[in-house]
């Protein structure tokens, strides 16, 4: 019996080995599954000639395409495009960080600077494109102006807030030990506010990638978004293809690497940083206060105006603009193009973040499905948006298909990833309360799953609403048909009709702030219950 025994070990051994490793590689696999069933679809569908060559290449024809290009264009072009990123990020941080650690630092400088910088904020990085566009030309200080523009906000606000809510008692204990200034800012005042600056430089790495790639794809001789411009404009999608997933593979190293260096730096136990918290509450003169710089600033601006310092052509006065505005909703042309492009945030909204809520719950809830589709999902989500312009434009063409297909990508992400996290995370005891009343799926969904959920949906159903807007003023501009308040201002540039221009600069900045508002009511209404 024990020669039996022994004899059958080697056998049984490998056996049981085999159990063990057959579940791993099977659950390894599932993720594969569906980019393995979109290459065959592909290449099916183009050895079949389903559609065009010129609409879909072939997977050997980019593949072709992407060795020869490797062999030193695409690099060139990467290499550009990585070198204005890296200059505009330096640039960006370092003044950023000074004017945040200042604002934080001082109550006083926050009261009189942050209401106007805030302001400011509120114009998306895109909708000041057109006039930098005017003032700097197409060349380089264009794309580094850019790049400054779009970095510099989170890096600022983030960075305030670490210095501002330094730990109270912290601060006392500093006081107490008479610290000098240096031991108060290596010891106290860096450590805390640097997970908030982390926070603000891997946001300010995503959007001055993206506002790099939109830049180069409207005003730009060389960087990988002029590449993908140039090939769009010969039909050659087979580099299009190539262009995209290098600025997906970029998108997830840059991710990835600032990721690696949070951990590293930010070791230790701190609060969470992604949502920006309010600050003190002033008095009616401290808010009195807040009103003299950009109170200030507009005369200066009146008075350079009205006494030739600037070109009144090119920059003109608050007045005026204020004047052009009034006469623009007046005479109905700004209000037409405004409510036109409201329709297609609207529309791509309700597409896109239907989408994202129905995907998000089903991952949410089956692990399954979230490891069959979330490592695809988060690969495409590392794809910088404006990198589908030139492939939307080629299949769908100029007109409100390729617009709605656009804005409604934009929407997508943001309620998919916030509703996806919320359901995934709810507590166990829901679970578990679900099995006890033997509830179906959709007594699940509506009594526990959803109602739990709620505050992460609606806070993703606000973000969308601000990606679908945004989405529409670059949809506007890369298609510029049919109207609306982005294609207006690109009009206005290129004729130099600065009027129109600064009030659709101004519509686009109030348009935003209000929808912020209105998402935040929403939000708040529907999740009142939290505060009961």
């Amino acid at each position: 019996m024990a020669k039996a025994s022994l004899l059958n070990l080697p056998l049984v051994a490998p056996l049981s080995g085999l159990k063990v490793w057959l579940p791993t590689f099977s659950q390894r696999l599932i993720p594969w599954l569906l980019p393995i069933s979109v290459l065959a679809l592909w290449w099916l569908a183009s050895r079949n000639q389903w559609m065009s060559e010129q609409i879909l290449p072939a997977p050997s024809l980019v593949w072709q395409s992407a060795l020869e290009l490797g062999s030193g264009e695409l690099w060139s072009h990467l290499a550009i495009s990585l070198q204005r990123l890296c200059v505009g990020l330096l640039a960006g941080v370092t003044l950023g960080a000074l004017l945040g650690a200042t604002l934080g630092l001082s109550r006083r400088a926050e009261r009189w600077v942050l209401p106007s910088f805030s302001a400011l904020a509120q114009i998306p990085t895109l909708a000041w494109i057109p006039l930098f566009m005017v003032f700097f030309g197409i060349g380089e200080v264009l794309k580094l102006v850019v790049l400054i523009k779009a970095i510099v906000v989170p890096v600022t606000l983030h960075t305030l807030v670490g210095v501002r809510d330094a730990q109270p008692k912290l601060r006392e204990a500093a006081q107490v030990l008479r610290l000098p200034l240096h031991l108060q800012l290596t010891r106290l005042i860096i450590p805390a506010a640097l997970p908030g600056f982390m926070s603000g430089v891997r946001l300010a790495l995503a959007t001055g990638w993206t506002s790099l790639l939109a830049v180069e794809l409207l005003a730009s001789s060389e960087g990988i978004g002029y590449l993908m411009v140039y090939a769009r404009q010969l039909f050659m999608l087979d580099i299009v293809f190539v262009c995209i997933v290098v600025i997906g593979v970029v998108g997830v190293a840059m991710d990835r690497g600032i990721g690696w260096l949070d951990k590293k730096w930010v070791h230790w136990p701190h609060t969470a940083t992604a949502q920006l918290t309010r600050g003190p509450r002033y008095t009616g003169w401290q808010r009195a206060q807040s009103w003299w710089l950009p109170l200030a600033l507009f005369a200066l601006w009146q008075v350079a105006v009205e006494l030739q310092w600037v070109d009144p052509q090119i920059l003109l006065s608050p007045l005026a603009v204020l004047q052009s505005t009034w006469h623009g909703l007046a005479d109905g042309s700004l209000l037409t193009a405004l409510s036109l492009s409201l329709k297609r945030t609207l529309g791509g909204l309700l597409l896109g973040g239907s989408l994202g809520f129905g995907v998000g719950v089903l991952l949410g809830l089956s692990p399954f499905c979230e490891r069959l589709l979330g490592p695809s999902l988060s690969a495409l989500r590392q794809i910088a948006i404006f990198a589908w312009v030139p492939l939307l434009t080629a299949w769908f063409g100029l007109g409100e298909l390729s617009k709605g297909v656009f804005v409604a990508l934009a929407a997508f992400f943001p309620l998919f990833i916030a509703t996806q996290r919320s359901v995934s995370h709810l507590s166990p005891q829901l679970r578990e309360a679900a099995l006890v009343m033997r509830l179906n799926l959709w007594q699940r969904l509506r009594l526990l799953v959803l109602p739990g959920a709620a505050p992460g949906i609606f806070a993703g159903l606000r973000l969308s609403l601000i990606y679908a807007w945004l989405g529409t003023i670059g949809a506007e501009y890369f298609m510029p048909s049919n109207g609306g308040i982005g294609s207006l201002m690109i009009g206005a540039q290129q004729l130099l009709r600065m009027d129109t221009l600064f009030s659709g600069m101004l519509l686009v900045g109030v348009t935003g702030a209000a929808l912020n508002l209105i998402g935040q009511m929403i939000e708040t209404r529907a999740t009142r219950w939290r505060h009961a």
